[in-house]
């Protein structure tokens, strides 16, 4: 059963930069500060629904600068969700914050509020891309901030986007490879769209930003995602959300609402087109895959069957109930 969890924005109150890249009222929808209502009744809500769990269900602060907000009025936000979380409605708290906003001092009250899990916007691991896109952090920010949040037991999520404003496929290699070494237990990706109201819109209509295309933005995350799959490290989001304003505010850049299909697709389309290399194209084929992955392997809308068959291969994809995400098997039949 799929548990409820409780999103709620805080919007871009907490955040001391305004990023090349950011409109906070396009991504979350509004520009109102987060009430102590609001978490009352979207908590409300959630529990209502039935699919609440102590054990897996979070309540999550997302969409700012969560630790860079004013301590009273953050404290407060927590004090109020901590009254679901000790009435065993949910497990705890999840926050998103940026790497410059964390210490000791910050991690406590986190600590003492039911907070169990922390994401940081790291975005590249680059200096020179996050200065361009006016972060306001280093990337040495990054590795300390993550350190401390692991040495204070808090699950460490950590943030990265692709084709930023400066970067390039290698630098967003780099990055993936920089995250993987911090062991955090969650990832998430965004491919960069540029959004109406931001620097990036700016520079994309002086010819100073080339938006990644949807293709491109695929090959490189459907990498990203078999290498932070490989080292263990969960990818908790792939592609930016589907709510708010953001087909409003669209401008360019590689946003679908299904991208993370997009990227599984081309995982299994690579690796099958790999296995049936150099193979007989006169007999037949049986490729396997997980049983519930065998969607992935076909491809959204059957693409990977199409290209398969049009590169002059017959094969037929099936489930297999030994075999993990991301791995097949290929045989003649």
């Amino acid at each position: 059963m799929k548990h409820a969890n409780v999103a709620l924005f805080v919007t871009h109150m907490g955040c001391p930069h305004q990023c090349s890249f950011c409109n906070q009222k396009t991504i979350s929808g509004s520009l109102k500060p987060l009430e102590l209502d609001d978490i009352d009744e979207a908590c409300k809500t959630a529990v209502s629904s039935g699919k609440t769990s102590r054990e897996s269900s979070e309540i999550a602060f997302f969409g700012g600068s969560f630790t860079a907000i004013d301590e009273d009025y953050m404290i407060s936000l927590l004090d109020r969700a901590k009254q679901y979380i000790d009435k065993g409605f949910f497990k705890g708290v999840r926050i998103s914050t940026r790497p410059d906003c964390i210490n000791k001092h910050k991690l406590e009250i986190l600590k003492k509020y039911g907070v169990t899990a922390i994401e940081l916007g790291a975005q590249s691991m680059v200096n020179s891309v996050l200065a361009l896109n006016e972060r306001g952090h280093t990337a040495e920010d990054v590795v300390n901030a993550s350190e401390l949040i692991k040495e204070y037991g808090f699950e460490l999520g950590l943030q990265m986007m692709t084709g930023l404003y400066g970067s390039d496929d290698e630098k967003d290699i780099f990055t993936a490879n920089e995250l993987i070494k911090l062991s955090p237990a969650t990832v998430r990706i965004y491919p960069t769209i540029v959004l109406e109201g931001t620097k990036l819109a700016d520079y994309l209509k002086d010819g100073k930003y080339e938006a990644q295309s949807l293709e491109n933005a695929t090959e490189l995350c459907a990498k990203l995602l078999l290498m932070f799959h490989e080292n263990g490290i969960k990818v908790i989001r792939l592609g930016l959300h589907s709510g708010g304003n953001v087909c409003e505010g669209y401008i360019a850049g590689a946003y679908h609402p299904a991208f993370r299909e997009l990227c599984e697709g081309r995982i299994y389309l690579e690796k099958m087109l790999g296995a049936l290399k150099n193979q007989d194209k006169s007999k037949r084929y049986l490729i396997e895959a997980a049983k519930s992955s065998v969607s992935k392997a076909k491809g959204q809308s059957k693409i990977n069957e199409k290209t398969l068959k049009n590169q002059g291969y017959y094969c037929i994809i099936k489930g297999n109930d030994f075999l993990k995400d991301y791995e097949i098997s290929v045989k003649e039949f």
